[in-house]
């Protein structure tokens, strides 16, 4: 699990902060479970979506997959507490999400949304640090712990070396990396991150997501809005596939990562096969429905 895949990369300070993780989320172990019932959610006088019935299993990667306009990113904004849906339930931990005030729900919950506002004048140092704000006091006291979670998140994503640069002067990629520390620093059993590997090459991005199934592995839900369908094959074990604002299929990858899924969710035929190298599925030849 590395950002770039290097041989010379000792990872053994990767394996220690794994485990320091393990160990934070193991002590008072507690499940959060998203659960939604009939929810239905506007975006101004737009129907986005439509009678949402999902559970998101706890300790788990999920992806949700489908095509652009699906809803899959108005259903992430809701499931973070950032949108109020016009009916229906959303409850975590059999609470409604509604009842949490800001600050627990971002002991909980950390989101990181598809388009972020990069604020002017601020250090990747400064950045990750905003990810500590639920847990500070009202006296904003920096502590020996925050400042773990700081140096773990930058650990993780391999930024130790940008921890002073300017915002203002890093590539997309790198730009990217910082604000998924920044989220991972929130310390929180639940990840939510919207299209995770935009602006990142493809061997970051297979690096990203190795580090989210090892968090995973830690304990942490993870659900990210994936577009290429066999990352999302490769490393979710849950799949939520949606079209035109409602669900078309949900469950175990193995189960529904198929041809007449894909088919009826993103208009392509396609097939899939079993990596034989990996035991993955995978989807190949596709083409667009006549």
């Amino acid at each position: 699990m590395r950002w770039v895949r290097q041989e010379r990369r000792c990872t053994s300070v990767i394996q220690i902060t794994i485990q320091t993780l393990r160990t934070r989320l193991v002590k008072g172990v507690h499940e959060f479970m998203f659960s939604i019932s009939g929810l239905d959610a506007y975006r101004d006088a737009a129907h986005i979506l439509h009678d949402i019935e999902l559970t998101i299993p706890t300790g788990r990667f999920t992806a949700l997959i489908g095509p652009n306009g699906s809803g899959k990113s108005t259903l992430m904004a809701t499931m973070a507490g950032m949108m109020t849906p016009r009916r229906g339930s959303l409850t975590l931990d059999e609470k409604p999400v509604s009842t949490y005030s800001k600050r627990e729900l971002a002991r909980l919950v950390s989101f990181l949304p598809q388009q972020v506002q990069t604020p002017a004048g601020m250090n990747v140092r400064e950045l990750l640090v905003q990810g500590r704000f639920p847990w500070r006091g009202w006296m904003g006291g920096w502590t020996a712990t925050d400042e773990k979670a700081v140096t773990d998140a930058a650990s993780l994503c391999e930024i130790e070396q940008l921890i002073d640069r300017p915002l203002a002067n890093l590539s997309g990629g790198q730009l990217q990396r910082a604000w998924i520390a920044m989220t991972l620093a929130q310390d929180t059993p639940t990840l939510l991150l919207d299209e995770p590997t935009t602006f990142l090459d493809i061997a970051n991005q297979l690096s990203l997501l190795d580090l989210l199934a090892t968090l995973r592995d830690a304990g942490r839900t993870v659900v990210a809005i994936l577009h290429d369908l066999n990352q999302a094959a490769r490393y979710a074990d849950f799949l939520v596939m949606m079209r035109d604002g409602r669900i078309v299929a949900q469950g175990e990858t193995s189960d529904i990562f198929n041809d007449a899924n894909i088919e009826d969710v993103f208009g392509v035929r396609s097939r899939t096969i079993i990596d034989p190298a990996t035991g993955d599925r995978i989807c190949i030849q596709s083409s667009r429905q006549s």
